[in-house]
């Protein structure tokens, strides 16, 4: 677990200490912790830890872990065994650091060896430095090899791969393409403070790049700190995927309902229900200090709605019998759609997990389906690719309900965005309840 002192010969400041962190927070999720879980404990051992500090740590991180399955692969090629962590995740960061800056290998060597021997009493520092020098000699030879395999060219695990290859036998590859990208940017703009046009004037004039996908999204040409985007900390705009802003345009919202968000936090989504109609919204989530930041990001906003720390699924701890007019079940899901966001989940995730989400899709489907006023819709979502967890789910459920209609959105009934430049991977799916 990152939560040591630096080591004394590791400047704060030198690649060495980056490489160090990460290798330690990579051998955390290596271990089955969340890389979200990780980071808290990292920056809560270390709070004064430079904003430069920081950035350099997670660039690394998260670009080794977006390259899940190439650094083994070629270390399965150089080592009769794995090493021992966090000196293997160590090898990992420092790989991925030389294939993506090929330019400072001689640094990054050098500075991976000097964090080598500060783990173990420094018994690997030898190995570290025969394993990374012969990597970069036989560069060429490897890199050939790496993309010759199936998990090393994709850096997806083998059931992932597939999974999608069955599912989008046209689109498989740049669906996992995709995912090893960096994410793009997008914003919304509250139209309750400001409009798209200010918003962009205000970008010119402060020299920030951003065109505009569709009314009141943005997408910024180089991803900014919160800090850095005017207007931010004045409640005109959020940070949302954009294909996460499709949910309240496909929820058909009108001034004067009664609107659930029954899986809500952080409360992008919640918000974004109530900069699009004046309507009685509850927010639920199950986790109180995640329910809690519901609150917070809807006060910068200037919005307000009921919120409550509860599971959905138990209809007595919430619910006073009043149905609502719209629904919005965001329900917990694999995640496969936004995996270049949150790269741990293709070392956490396993096979047999799907049709664990999905038995927890279908009960919540089955809970919120009786909150439901006769006549009112529900929005399906979740940012899956994965047909489990989004059309067969849904087709599945309405089987089951004679009194479900499925309408379509934009022409189709499944409403699949597939992960690309401009936005992440999400599902949607609009179900009318007729009596």
């Amino acid at each position: 677990m990152p939560t040591s002192a630096h080591p004394a010969h590791l400047p704060e400041d030198s690649l060495g200490h980056a490489l160090l962190t990460s290798a330690e927070l990579i051998a955390d999720v290596v271990g089955g912790t969340t890389l979200t879980e990780a980071l808290a404990r990292l920056w809560a051992a270390r709070p004064a830890t430079p904003a430069g500090v920081r950035g350099a740590i997670l660039d690394l991180t998260y670009g080794t872990l977006r390259d899940y399955g190439r650094q083994d692969f070629i270390l399965g090629k150089l080592l009769q065994k794995p090493l021992p962590e966090p000196v293997q995740s160590l090898l990992r960061v420092a790989l991925h650091r030389l294939a993506v800056r090929p330019d400072t290998a001689h640094t990054v060597v050098d500075q991976a060896v000097n964090a080598a021997a500060t783990l173990l009493g420094g018994k690997f520092k030898g190995v570290a430095n025969g394993v990374l020098r012969n990597a970069l000699r036989q560069a060429g030879e490897l890199a050939q090899a790496a993309d010759a395999d199936m998990v090393a060219e994709h850096r997806h695990p083998p059931w992932w791969i597939r999974r999608l290859k069955s599912q989008y036998p046209q689109k498989w590859r740049a669906i996992l393409a995709a995912g090893n990208t960096h994410p793009p940017m997008a914003l919304r703009v509250n139209p309750l403070r400001a409009s798209d046009d200010e918003v962009l004037a205000d970008f010119a004039a402060a020299g920030i790049a951003a065109r505009r996908l569709a009314p009141g999204t943005l997408l910024l040409d180089q991803p900014l700190s919160v800090g850095r985007i005017p207007g931010f900390a004045e409640g005109c705009l959020s940070v949302q995927d954009a294909g996460a802003q499709h949910a309240a345009r496909h929820l058909d919202l009108a001034d004067g309902q009664r609107v659930l968000d029954a899986c809500a936090a952080p409360g992008g989504k919640s918000a974004h229900i109530l900069e699009t109609a004046d309507v009685a919204l509850t927010a639920l989530d199950t986790d109180p200090l995640r329910a809690r930041r519901i609150t917070e990001n809807l006060a910068r906003l200037g919005l307000s709605a009921e919120v409550k720390a509860t599971d959905c699924r138990n209809l007595d701890a919430w619910w006073d019998g009043r149905p609502f007019d719209r629904i919005l079940a965001d329900v917990p899901c694999s995640a496969s759609g936004v995996v270049r966001r949150n790269p741990d989940i293709k070392w956490l995730r396993r096979s047999d997990d799907i049709p664990r989400f999905a038995a927890q899709q279908a009960e919540i489907l089955e809970a919120l389906w009786q909150t439901l006023a006769p006549g009112g819709k529900m929005l399906y979502a979740t940012c899956s690719v994965f047909a489990d967890e989004n059309g067969a789910q849904v087709a599945a459920f309405a089987a089951r309900h004679p009194d479900c209609r499925r309408l379509p959105i934009a022409g189709q009934f499944d409403c699949q965005y597939l992960p690309c430049a401009d936005h992440d991977g999400f599902f949607y799916a609009l179900l009318e309840k007729t009596a």
